[in-house]
Parts: structure tokens; C-alpha cells; sequence
């Protein structure tokens, strides 16, 4: 399966002008034979940790917009936008296939408390996943990364590849990738981190958005300027690592408990 991962910046605050911007996005990678794109994180409005401006639904302007794109360019996407909620918005991943139907949503389980984003934002409590062409994919957001536990509940789940939108800043870019091989690594699956780039009031971005395979390797990167990223998943080569070398037989869930009890205590 061939996906895209669109490193772009959108415009500060505005869905609109932002939805416009990344049609030609959409063109592009449905004519490079890519059957699903990704978005950074909040990418509408760019990320920012303490911003309730352009709260939505799923009727607003960034999914509506999306799903519009979608089955006009017959191709599937994960975007990410703020999810209107009570008392405090929430950070959400939505997959949406190429005829318009939503997927799956994910709201950010973790977030980056450093920043701040937990006093303007509440915290996601759940999974998600979706199927496309074979594969199974499951979502996390950015700070995600730095929390292996997610990624080994949807290596139970089966998940085949991880799509990971992000602001990850240039100041720690070393570590966007450490987490996105060792992720890979640790659960033998691809992870797709899709960054963001530029420069905005909250922080400056470098890019570098990759993709790891089930075996840790980094099959596709680009560099710090707007670019689409091209990379194969096939979900036969994470079931054949999963196979050849079952990691998890050898996990102990019971003793882990136990010891985490004995923490406690």
C-alpha cells in the first residue's frame, strides 16, 4: 500500500484558508498512486498548546473539509484538528476513507504537560483503528511517542502501522527519530511520524517526517521544507517479523503487574 505524508505548514488559526491550501496537497498524492494521506498535528490551525480558538465537531470546517477532499480525490486521510469537548477541547487524530466516511478518531492520550497542553486540553482515554487495503492501522499523536505502552496495545490488536502526526520542534528532533525506530522496533510495525515545518509563535519545526519498518529502519525520510513523503506498508512483512521472531511469547503481563503493585505499595 502507498501512503503519503504531507510535511506542511498550515495557516496560523484558519481551517479555511488552510483547507484551500492543501488541495493541491490531495491532487498531488492521489495522482502519485498514494492510497492514504497524512496531515501533521492540528495542522489547520497549527499546534498550540494553549489556544481554545477554532474549537470544532465533526461537522466543522477542518473535517468536513477533509472528507470533501477525500472523495473528491478518491483517496483516504488523517487529519487532526481540535475536537470541541466539555470542559476543555481535545486533541484528535481522525482517519477518514477515500469516499468520505469517517473511520476512526483518536483523541491524544498524552499530552504535553511541559507545554502546558493539559490545562487547555482534555486528555484522550482510548485506541483507534481502522482498515485499509489489508492493513491495520492504529493512531497516536506526537507526545505519544515518549509512551511504548500504546504501541504494544495495538501490537495486540494486530495493527500493522501507526500513523503519528506531530509538532515535534527542532530543538529535539534526535529524539523524533530514536522514538520512531524504537517504537517500530519494540512492536515490529511501521510507524509513520508526519511533522510539521517552519516557524510559528509557539515554536520552530525542522520537519523530518519518516517512516520506520516492523524491523526499526528508517525506508523513508525527507528534510526540513514542505515536501510529501512516499512509502510502501506491507502488512505481510510485519506479520512475517511478528513470526519469525515473537518477541511477545516471551512478554510476563503478570509478573509486570505484580511488580507495579509491589511499587506501590
Amino acid at each position: 500500500m502507498r501512503c503519503c505524508s504531507a510535511q506542511i505548514t498550515g495557516v496560523w488559526e484558519s481551517p479555511k484558508l488552510t483547507i484551500e491550501k492543501v488541495e493541491q496537497v490531495f491532487c498531488e498524492a492521489a495522482r502519485a498512486g498514494a492510497a492514504l494521506i497524512s496531515f501533521p498535528e492540528q495542522f489547520a490551525t497549527c499546534w498550540d498548546p494553549a489556544s481554545d480558538k477554532n474549537r470544532e465537531d465533526l461537522t466543522g470546517t477542518t473535517v468536513t473539509g477533509l472528507r470533501r477532499l477525500a472523495e473528491r480525490y478518491s483517496i483516504a486521510v488523517v487529519g487532526s484538528f481540535r475536537e470541541a469537548f466539555t470542559p476543555k477541547p481535545r486533541n484528535t487524530s481522525i482517519a477518514i476513507g477515500s469516499n468520505g466516511e469517517i473511520l476512526a478518531t483518536y483523541a491524544k492520550i498524552h499530552l504535553f504537560t511541559p507545554g502546558g497542553e493539559d490545562r487547555a486540553f482534555t486528555p484522550g482515554t482510548g485506541l483507534a483503528t481502522f482498515t485499509l487495503e489489508g492493513v491495520h492501522f492504529g493512531l497516536a499523536i506526537c507526545y505519544d511517542l515518549r509512551f511504548p505502552e500504546i504501541f504494544g496495545l495495538y501490537r495486540r490488536k494486530g495493527v500493522h502501522a501507526v500513523i503519528v502526526p506531530a509538532a515535534w520542534p527542532e530543538s529535539r528532533l534526535r529524539y523524533w527519530e530514536l522514538f520512531i525506530q524504537s517504537r517500530a522496533a519494540e512492536n515490529q510495525m511501521y510507524i509513520a511520524g508526519v511533522n510539521t515545518t517552519g516557524t510559528n509563535p509557539v515554536d520552530r519545526y525542522a520537519g523530518a517526517s519518516m517512516t520506520a519498518d516492523p524491523s526499526g529502519n528508517i525506508i523513508a525520510r525527507v528534510g526540513k521544507g514542505t515536501e510529501l513523503l512516499y512509502y510502501e506498508i506491507n502488512p505481510h512483512v510485519a506479520e512475517a517479523a511478528r513470526h519469525d521472531f515473537p518477541v511477545e511469547n516471551d512478554r510476563k503481563d503478570m509478573l509486570y503487574a505484580s511488580l507495579m503493585r509491589e511499587k506501590a505499595n
